[in-house]
C-alpha cells in the first residue's frame, strides 16, 4: 500500500471515530452543542440543573468593523507557544495577516468550573469578556441548546471546507451552524516511568499499594465514570444506568476515603505530575506528551486494555460576543491545513483538518504518524464513547459525583 494511501485510509478512520464521538457523547442536556462543551444545566456551575427550551437571548451586538479585537478563552497547553520568544508564533501569525489585537487567555481548567464562572452571564446574554470559548462535547450540546450560543456565518469561514467531513454535521449541532471543532483527544491512563517502572494496563492498577496517596482523577464526570465503567467490563455505548454508575462512584468514593487518590482535580493535575506528588492517573493524551517534551521524558500514557475515550473540544462564541465577525476570521486562520499542522505539532491532539498530516512532514516527520495527532488503528479500536444520557440522567449522575468527590 503506498504511504499516501495509507495516510489517507488512516484520516478517514479518524474522521468517522470523531464523528461517531460526537454523534454519541450528548453531554449535560438534549441541545447543547460540541463534544468540548458537555456540561450540566445549572443555577450555579452544574447542580441544579434546568431542562427547559433554550432560551430567546439576543446576540451582543458586533463592533468588529471598528474595534480590531479578538478575545479567546481556551485550555492550558492549547496553542503552541515558543518559550524562548515567550508567544504563540500562529496567534503571532493571524494578528499579522489579520491586523487584529488577540487578547487569549487560558482560562479553562474544566468545563464545570468554566461553565460555574460564567453560566450566569450567559443566561442573562451578557457579554462574558470573550468571543471565543473552546468547550468538550457535551458541556457544548448543553449550551447550545440553551441558547447560550451565537450562530456562526460559514461565508466568513471559508477554510471551514478543511474540516474532516464527518464532522460537519454532528447530532448536538446539525450543519455546525453555532460550533466547531479545536482539537480531539484521548482520555487515558498516565504514571512517572522513572518512579512507578511496573507501570499500568487498565485503571483498577491505579489502586496499587505503592501508589497509595500518589493518584489523581480528572474531576470531570464525563471523563473518569465512564472509563471506570470501561474497567468493570461495562459497555459506555449500551443500556447501562442508576446500578452500574453506583459501582463507579463507590469505587472513587472508597480511593479518597482510604487515601489512594491525592487529588481530582482538572487540567492542573499536570501540576501534581511535574511536581513529583502523583505519580499516576487518569489523564488526556496531548497533556502528556507535551509534559515529556517540557519536563524530560518521565511519564507513559496508555490507552487501557479494557478501554478510553475519544472526545473532541469546540470553538463557540459566546451569546453576548461582541466579536463576533473577528472571532470567525480566527477560526478560519486555523481550519488552514499548514496552520493546524504547527498547531498539531505542539499540541499532539487529535488533528481535525484535511491536509495537516501531509503538512506535518514538513514540521516534524516523527510526527506524521504519531499515534496522538494521526491515531493507528490499535488506538482507535480501544477509544470509545458513552451512550447518550438523558437531561436527568446528567443532572443525576453529576450531582452524585461532585458530592462524592466534594465540589
Amino acid at each position: 500500500m503506498s504511504r499516501q494511501r495509507a495516510i489517507n485510509e488512516q484520516r478517514g478512520r479518524l474522521s468517522q471515530a470523531i464523528g461517531q464521538a460526537q454523534a454519541s457523547r450528548r453531554g449535560v442536556l438534549a441541545g447543547a452543542a460540541g463534544l468540548a462543551l458537555a456540561g450540566l444545566l445549572g443555577a450555579c456551575g452544574t447542580k441544579g440543573a434546568s431542562s427547559g427550551p433554550a432560551q430567546a437571548l439576543t446576540p451582543g451586538i458586533d463592533i468588529s468593523d471598528t474595534e480590531e479585537l479578538v478575545r479567546w478563552a481556551n485550555w492550558t497547553l492549547y496553542l503552541d507557544y515558543d518559550d524562548k520568544a515567550k508567544h504563540y508564533p500562529t496567534l503571532e501569525q493571524f494578528k499579522k495577516s489579520s491586523g487584529l489585537e488577540v487578547r487569549y487567555v487560558e482560562d479553562i481548567d474544566s468545563n464545570d468550573s468554566y461553565y460555574g464562572k460564567v453560566q450566569s452571564q450567559l443566561a442573562s446574554g451578557q457579554d462574558i469578556g470573550q468571543d471565543l470559548m473552546v468547550l468538550t462535547d457535551w458541556m457544548t450540546e448543553r449550551v447550545i441548546r440553551l441558547g447560550y450560543v451565537q450562530e456562526l456565518e460559514h461565508a466568513n469561514i471559508p477554510n471551514l471546507k478543511n474540516l474532516l467531513p464527518s464532522l460537519n454535521d454532528v447530532r448536538f449541532d446539525p450543519g455546525r451552524t453555532k460550533s466547531l471543532t479545536w482539537q480531539s483527544g484521548y482520555t487515558g491512563l498516565v504514571w512517572n516511568k522513572e518512579a512507578f517502572p511496573k507501570g499500568l494496563r487498565n485503571v483498577e492498577d491505579l489502586w496499587a499499594p505503592e501508589l497509595k496517596g500518589r493518584v489523581t482523577l480528572l474531576d470531570e464526570m464525563r471523563d473518569t465514570i465512564p472509563i471506570l465503567l470501561l474497567d468493570q467490563g461495562i459497555d459506555i455505548t449500551g443500556q447501562w444506568g442508576q446500578d452500574e454508575f453506583s459501582g463507579a462512584i463507590e469505587i472513587v468514593e472508597k480511593n479518597i476515603q482510604n487515601g489512594q487518590i491525592r487529588q481530582v482535580k482538572g487540567n492542573s493535575y499536570k501540576q501534581d505530575l511535574i511536581s513529583g506528588d502523583a505519580l499516576a492517573g487518569i489523564a488526556y493524551s496531548g497533556d502528556i506528551t507535551q509534559l515529556n517534551y517540557e519536563e524530560g521524558n518521565k511519564w507513559e500514557f496508555i490507552m487501557p486494555e479494557r478501554g478510553g475515550l475519544i472526545w473532541s473540544d469546540n470553538f463557540m462564541v459566546p451569546i453576548g460576543a461582541t466579536h463576533k465577525k473577528n472571532a470567525e476570521k480566527l477560526m478560519d486562520f486555523y481550519y488552514q491545513p499548514d496552520v493546524a499542522a504547527e498547531v498539531a505539532a505542539y499540541v499532539n491532539y487529535l488533528c481535525p483538518v484535511v491536509g495537516a498530516q501531509e503538512e506535518m512532514g514538513k514540521i516534524d516527520p516523527d510526527l506524521v504518524n504519531d499515534p496522538l495527532i494521526f491515531p493507528t488503528e490499535e488506538f482507535l479500536n480501544k477509544a470509545s464513547t458513552e451512550r447518550e444520557l438523558s437531561v436527568e440522567e446528567e443532572n443525576d449522575f453529576q450531582n452524585q459525583f461532585q458530592e462524592v468527590i466534594g465540589v
